[in-house]
């Protein structure tokens, strides 16, 4: 397993959030204009990518987010999102942050609390998907 990290969005996480996003999961709008701003992380089994995020400086919850958090469906039960996200955790605490947010999903939301994040706020619509924020310290 290899984790690589990106400035600009890579074909890789492109495929990745096309194929979990907007084909298993529906959002019409997937890609915007947080992926010219942000870090983007790919995971890769052996030569496959399998898993990516992206992280990014978010005003509004004053620290880094972590977003756009996808497995493929091949690749899933086996750990690789809790690797991405402490990649990611990693990269924030490198570069000074000392938390980190993320919108969840809420059906998402008890693996993220596994991972140590605890909801921030009231949940909200996105695309018509609950979402809640959340939070933790690194």
């Amino acid at each position: 397993m290899t984790i690589r990290s990106y400035r600009t969005l890579p074909p890789e996480a492109v495929a990745i959030r096309q194929a979990v996003f907007v084909d298993e999961q529906g959002f019409a709008e997937e890609f915007d204009g947080t992926d010219r701003e942000a870090v983007h992380l790919v995971l890769f089994v052996q030569d496959t990518p399998a898993a990516t995020c992206r992280y990014y400086w978010n005003q509004e919850q004053g620290c880094h987010a972590i977003g756009r958090l996808a497995v493929v469906r091949t690749h899933r039960g086996q750990q690789l999102g809790a690797a991405m996200l402490r990649a990611a955790e990693e990269q924030i605490a490198q570069a000074g942050g000392t938390q980190a947010a993320l919108a969840a999903q809420i059906r998402a939301q008890g693996f993220y609390e596994k991972q140590g994040y605890q909801p921030h706020g009231a949940p909200f619509d996105e695309e018509g998907c609950p979402h809640i924020w959340m939070r933790k310290a690194l």
